[in-house]
């Protein structure tokens, strides 16, 4: 199987909780074309990714519903079609809060690109062309994911956020392995 290309810096969105969505002191990261180009079904994403310490746990098409995990982080590796994913904004959240500033972000994902959403962060398809397929992966060791809805209170979601913060940065990037960008990145996210 051919290898991704060295490491590169991923594009990150650093997201801001809602009273409805936790998010995280986390970026989410997409990584363009990162997955080898004989990499498109799910037993070949597997092969790829899994050595790396982050494991399969199904293979999804869109979903449309915002929601969030708060006991686990979670990565998109991108097989097929494409989408429009709203990262950080749930359905009760406007699309720009009380100063006017923007909640959440809209990201279009591809075949081949890999999304890493951490824990407590809200995800959903608005949109999806070309038959959009992904595996979801998890890092090694964390729990099955729970599905929060992003229709919480403050009190439940600030309880939810308290979850999230607690998981782990994982000792490894899904892409690139050990001293690939991730670690890095959310260290430094959280040691400002």
């Amino acid at each position: 199987m051919a290898q991704p290309t060295p490491p590169t810096t991923p594009e990150t969105y650093p997201l801001a909780p809602t009273p409805h969505v936790p998010n995280s002191p986390y970026p989410a990261l997409v990584y363009r074309s990162a997955l080898p180009s004989d990499a498109r079904s799910a037993a070949a994403i597997k092969a790829a990714l899994e050595p790396h310490g982050w494991l399969a746990g199904g293979t999804w098409k869109a979903i449309g519903t915002p929601h969030f995990h708060s006991v686990t982080h979670e990565c998109y590796a991108v097989m097929r079609g494409s989408s429009v994913l709203v990262l950080g904004r749930g359905p009760r959240d406007g699309a720009a809060d009380e100063a006017g500033r923007p909640v959440g972000v809209e990201v279009e994902v591809r075949a081949g690109d890999v999304v890493v959403v951490p824990a407590g962060v809200s995800h959903a398809s608005l949109s999806d062309e070309g038959g959009y397929e992904y595996v979801g992966l998890y890092p090694r060791g964390s729990p099955r994911w729970d599905n929060n809805y992003c229709k919480a209170g403050p009190e439940e979601t600030a309880e939810k956020a308290r979850v999230a913060r607690d998981v782990p940065v994982p000792d490894a990037d899904p892409v690139f392995g050990e001293g690939g960008p991730l670690v890095k990145i959310w260290r430094e996210a959280v040691a400002v």
